[in-house]
């Protein structure tokens, strides 16, 4: 495993992360303790050593809570831990971005974490509008000063939001979270700039393009998962044929696609970590070999 300065936040993460947005269950599977252990210990023996998730991943916290009961047989301070606030989900899933409702979501997240701080507390994906609420940004700085938030970050939900990115120091933000793979580059654009001047740590999220990367998928796959399966045929088929033409034209022969989709990405010099999700073990372990190719 290669690891990389996650910007000023001093942080030395591995530069393949752990996703976690598949332990909610919106991916097609249901996790138990036992996968997210297994899944969680291998990434550990091979190297890895953030891992990514959310509030609202599963109802009632249900990813921080399998990771949760993972690290608390485990040593905590192996760990570079990432969540985020914004949304809230309980009998509904909805926006939360009063600073009471995000003190609120932070302490839950604490709780399901079995932690008593977290390394990366990140804006998820919300407005300009609540990111320009004031009181909210003084509250999170003084749970900063308190150790419950090691470093503050912002995931952004438009992956050309240059706004929010060139706030970020100045809401005391040290990592930007960001859409980015092959078929999506936009970040290159505006985004790395600005994180590169400001020397903010850079997570490249969704890099295996929502799995139209990961090479398991031909034009007219079917998808029955939550997050893909309202996908547009048009859209959809678009995508895997662009993917076809990638893998004919781009990826060496003898590589995996996966492997080679997550090295494209850490090509880059703005980015210091991809997170991939992984919904098994041999998944884990193609992730963590994209450290190791040279492209």
């Amino acid at each position: 495993m290669k690891y990389r300065r996650l910007g000023k936040t001093g942080l030395d993460v591995s530069v393949v992360g752990v996703g976690t947005w598949q332990f909610g269950g919106d991916w097609g599977q249901d996790y138990s303790q036992q996968d997210a252990d297994a899944i969680l210990n291998r990434a550990k023996e091979l190297g890895i050593n953030l891992i990514d998730t959310a509030e609202c991943y599963g109802p009632d916290h249900l990813s921080e809570s399998l990771i949760g009961d993972f690290l608390s047989r485990d040593r905590r301070e192996d760990w570079v831990l990432a969540t985020k606030f914004g949304h809230h989900w309980h009998d509904h899933w909805e926006n939360a971005w009063s600073v009471d409702q995000i003190r609120t979501q932070l302490e839950e997240s604490l709780r399901a974490l079995r932690t008593d701080y977290v390394d990366l507390y990140q804006f998820h994906s919300g407005s300009d509008e609540a990111f320009d609420n004031d009181e909210l940004w003084t509250m999170l700085d003084k749970q900063v000063q308190a150790g419950k938030i090691r470093n503050l970050g912002i995931s952004i939900g438009s992956n050309d939001n240059l706004y929010q990115t060139d706030k970020a120091t100045e809401r005391n933000a040290k990592a930007i979270q960001v859409v980015y793979n092959r078929i999506d580059r936009v970040p290159e654009e505006r985004v790395f700039p600005s994180c590169e001047r400001q020397d903010l740590g850079v997570l490249a999220r969704v890099p295996l393009a929502s799995g139209f990367l990961s090479g398991k998928y031909k034009p007219g796959a079917v998808f029955e998962d939550n997050v893909r399966k309202g996908r547009e045929r048009e859209e959809v088929d678009e995508k895997l044929k662009q993917v076809e033409e990638i893998r004919r034209g781009e990826v060496p022969e003898g590589v995996g696609m996966a492997e080679w989709a997550l090295a494209w990405c850490l090509k880059n010099p703005a980015v210091s970590c991809v997170i991939p999700g992984c919904k098994s073990v041999e998944q884990v372990e193609s992730n963590a070999r994209a450290a190791e190719l040279e492209l």
